[in-house]
């Protein structure tokens, strides 16, 4: 038996051993486990192997993971010798350029992991991993109107008022914005005998939202333009933007993997033209789409986030770190070494199915 199958083992046994939530998945012994940076350790040889390891690489991504995944780029160019190349939009859209554009990315990034799970395998990837969770938050301007008055016992009310302008990233192509109506949806709905609203108070509050143009990392701008007076949005923008905010409950900000939650996130739907999304704690995902140019450049990539220096930039931009990071047990022999080596292989994590 060889050491690496070894070390894929005693993962799989660990994390069976151990209840696993997605949300405090911090910590461990916080060293960096070695990854496979020289090209010549990859398998296959020749113009492949300098295929795999190009001077470039292609990222598609969440636009929430634009400032994490902007952090890091310097750094992991320096280290690699590699041109990062990323394109942030909607996760769901870039899905589509994989699925329907007939593109190629060396790395996916996704803020609901269930896109890669849904609609990029089995045909255009093998596997993906969970490696960082978030929540759902409110923001807005000082001066916007009811922010002297707002706060997490009343937000609500402040804003279904008359004169409040909501916004929140288009639900079919970014899973922000579904996230966003299911953060108001579940407002109305019972958790453990009682609701923050009732229906009538969902339908105004329904009514004084807005898609505007763009994704989740538009938003802040024409918040700050006075388009939008609050936005819903998540926890790791909200955090390190520098503008007001506000926490939500758990049973709407969708942060809490455990069963009792996930069965009363899992009340919320939203139709899109893309699609129908059910209400789910939040889950990122990453893959190395079988399109890739360059998948050896890919699996570095996902072993950076999966170790010290990728879990610090996580964190210093508001984002709650998977430690280890989880690759579904069934698709454990696709995954790449030097990223099955930082690991853990499961069949579920906490409730969600994998």
């Amino acid at each position: 038996m060889t050491a690496h199958r070894t070390r894929r083992m005693f993962l799989a046994t660990a994390a069976t051993a151990a209840t696993v939530t997605l949300t405090g998945c911090t910590g461990g012994d916080d060293t960096d486990t070695p990854s496979t940076d020289n090209p010549t350790e990859s398998n296959g040889s020749g113009s492949s192997m300098q295929s795999s390891f190009a001077d470039s690489m292609t990222i598609f991504h969440a636009g929430s993971l634009a400032p994490p995944f902007s952090a890091a780029e310097p750094q992991f160019e320096e280290k690699f010798s590699v041109d990062v190349n990323r394109e942030a939009k909607g996760s769901v859209a870039s899905t589509q350029k994989i699925t329907q554009q007939n593109r190629s990315a060396d790395v996916l990034g996704t803020s609901d992991f269930r896109l890669i799970r849904n609609r990029i395998l089995p045909e255009y990837g093998d596997w993906y991993a969970i490696f960082t969770t978030n929540s759902m938050s409110i923001q807005y301007r000082e001066d916007a109107p009811g922010a002297a008055d707002i706060s997490k016992d009343n937000w609500w009310e402040v804003l279904s008022r008359d004169d409040i302008t909501i916004g929140h990233s288009d639900p079919a192509v970014d899973p922000g914005g579904y996230r966003a109506v299911m953060t108001l949806q579940l407002g109305a709905e019972e958790f453990n005998g009682e609701r923050l609203y009732d229906d009538a108070k969902l339908d105004t509050l329904m009514s004084n939202t807005t898609i505007p143009t763009g994704t989740e990392t538009n938003l802040e701008g024409q918040l700050k333009s006075g388009e939008l007076d609050y936005v819903l949005y998540y926890q790791s923008i909200s955090a390190t933007s520098g503008l007001p905010y506000i926490d939500l409950q758990q049973e709407v900000d969708l942060s809490q993997a455990t069963s009792e939650y996930a069965q009363h996130y899992a009340k919320a739907e939203v139709k899109t033209d893309s699609g129908t999304f059910i209400g789910a704690p939040i889950a990122y995902g990453l893959t190395v789409p079988s399109v890739a140019e360059a998948p050896g450049r890919g699996a570095q990539w996902i072993n950076y986030f999966a170790t010290k220096p990728g879990r610090a930039i996580l964190k210093e931009q508001g984002l709650v770190p998977v430690d280890p990071i989880v690759v579904p047990a069934s698709s454990e022999d696709s995954v790449p070494d030097n990223v099955m080596n930082v690991a853990s292989a499961q069949s579920t994590l906490g409730p969600l199915e994998l």
